[in-house]
């Protein structure tokens, strides 16, 4: 009867082994980030690239390259500091002006609410933010109006590095849109009417409507 012999596997080095445990884990890592990060890229694709209405251009202007939000403090009317970057996890849909809010100013404010009420069951994933580039008082007769807003006073250096106008105009004359990851992602035209508002809207759906799968109300 013939015998056969085999040799025994050498032992693998202990720092082999420990290396080879490390670029595993690194391997698993970066499997789980994708995953993770596979419906916001999906959303961002259906929206930017594959767009599902019929090849509809956006209304508003897409930023490029998107700018997060900053770590600036703010305060409330109150005098209580927030943090920009807290206001992350949600849409935003911001304005900036003055605290005496002229005409411009409550035009946006107003079209900041009734473009949230208009999501419906949705509106709870977008914030409207008004933000106030100046110390003076808020007139009380506006404070009502206020109570689903969030308001932040900004100094207008730190505003001037973040957000910027179209050419032409100034940082007061637009409204503005910020992702849940913390991104001013769009810009919407200056002296926005009442068409103007409606295709804003249909923005606002879309993009909602892209990013359903991952995006949830609340922080």
């Amino acid at each position: 009867m013939g015998m056969t012999v085999h040799t025994l596997p050498e032992l693998l080095n202990p720092e082999v082994q420990a290396a080879s445990r490390t670029r595993m884990g690194r391997l698993k890592m970066l499997v789980v980030l994708l995953i993770c990060a596979a419906p916001v890229i999906a959303s961002y694709l259906t929206f930017y690239v594959v767009r599902p209405d019929g090849g509809r251009r956006n209304f508003g202007e897409l930023i490029e390259p998107q700018r997060i939000l900053p770590d600036v403090a703010g305060r409330t009317l109150d005098g209580k500091a927030v943090s920009l970057k807290e206001l992350k996890d949600q849409w935003l849909l911001v304005s900036v002006s003055a605290a005496s809010c002229a005409e411009q100013c409550a035009r946006h404010l107003y079209l900041q609410r009734q473009l949230r009420e208009g999501l419906g069951k949705e509106k709870d994933r977008l914030d409207w933010v008004w933000l106030v580039n100046d110390d003076a008082p808020v007139a009380p007769v506006l404070l009502p109006a206020l109570k689903e807003a969030t308001v932040l006073r900004v100094p207008p250096t730190a505003l001037a590095q973040w957000l910027a106008p179209q050419k032409g105009h100034t940082l007061e004359e637009h409204l503005y849109l910020v992702d849940p990851l913390g991104n001013w992602m769009m810009r919407f035209p200056a002296n926005l009417d009442a068409e103007g508002a409606t295709k804003v809207k249909r923005d606002l759906d879309r993009l909602l409507r892209a990013a359903s799968h991952w995006d949830k109300a609340g922080r």
